[in-house]
């Protein structure tokens, strides 16, 4: 991952996105210390569709496999 210095990164912002496009996440730091990261909008798309469910949270657990094992579970009040 590149790093860039925020000031350079404000200069020439779009060599960081094609770069981020092209060659992966652009890493920006602020007074030396990472501060950001460009992604290009393809990665973003995967990163939030790894985090968005295909089903409820409530269908997951009534087609689960272990449904019927014979585990029980208490849920403390």
């Amino acid at each position: 991952m590149k790093t860039w210095q925020l000031q350079h990164a404000k200069n020439h912002l779009s060599e960081v996105v094609r770069n981020a496009n092209n060659e992966g996440p652009q890493a920006i730091t602020l007074h030396g210390k990472p501060s950001a990261v460009v992604i290009s909008f393809d990665e973003y798309n995967k990163a939030i569709n790894v985090r968005k469910p295909d089903e409820p949270l409530s269908s997951f657990f009534h087609n689960s496999p272990l449904r019927n094992s014979g585990i029980e579970l208490k849920r403390s009040k």
